[in-house]
């Protein structure tokens, strides 16, 4: 983790702890009072926990290569589209543990394998602009239930790229191609696979077709290790 992103870490400490001080939570699902998320909202972000592995039947798309497997808590809709709506956006980073705990169950049920999290990285602007990154937060929060290290300096961004929400299908692989890279002076740690490679799962908050977990897979690839798997808070479609 650089200078820069260390010093933007504690300032966001400090705003949470700052923002629980001076405001009570606020269910993002319901709006009641007392928690970001309360119990009866909190199910909705966990849909998937205890589904079997892999695609539904019928439903359209595949792992995107060179992915090994790709697992989501629920649609991104409802509940989980405004709770990651407020954490991205509003700055309630309250909500980063129950929806890292959500990826923590639907791994932890479907995963096939893994040796550390690596969160998607976000562009240093939009670290800069909301003051934390939301997929370091979300993979932390999972960390700590899996009981798997986490490695939030492994990837870097390399340039911003445009939303991908906004762009066709082709347009999102041109748009994150060689946006990605080990960070300078980090390395994969030691790991399960072969000759000590590591099996690296990805964290991100949305998939949408994949191609940024792909394009982050294939750097972590090229870099050594034996196998990336990706697992998100939502899928888009």
């Amino acid at each position: 983790m650089s200078t820069y992103e260390r010093i933007a870490h504690r300032i966001g400490e400090a705003a949470s702890q700052a923002l629980d001080l001076a405001l009570p939570a606020v269910c993002a699902g319901c709006g009641r009072e007392g928690r970001a998320l309360c119990g009866e909202c909190e199910p909705a972000i966990n849909l998937r926990a205890l589904r079997p592995p892999g695609l539904p039947i019928g439903m359209p798309g595949e792992t995107p290569a060179p992915l090994a497997q790709v697992e989501w808590c629920s649609g991104f809709t409802g509940v989980t589209q405004r709770a990651l709506h407020r954490l991205k956006y509003s700055g309630d980073r309250r909500l980063a543990v129950p929806l890292g705990r959500a990826v923590a169950r639907r791994w932890a049920h479907a995963g096939a394998g893994g040796d550390v999290l690596v969160p998607v990285p976000a562009s240093a602007d939009r670290v800069r602009d909301r003051g934390y990154d939301q997929a370091n937060l979300i993979a932390r929060a999972a960390g700590a239930e899996l009981r798997l290290p986490v490695r939030l300096e492994l990837l870097e961004r390399t340039r911003r790229t445009a939303a991908q929400f906004d762009l066709d299908r082709a347009s999102r692989g041109r748009n994150v191609r060689g946006a990605f890279r080990i960070r300078p002076g980090s390395s994969l740690p030691r790991g399960s696979g072969p000759d000590g490679a590591p099996w690296i799962v990805l964290v991100d908050d949305v998939l949408t077709t994949g191609s940024t977990l792909a394009a982050c897979a294939q750097v972590l690839l090229d870099a050594g290790a034996y196998a990336v798997s990706a697992v998100t808070v939502a899928r888009e479609r």
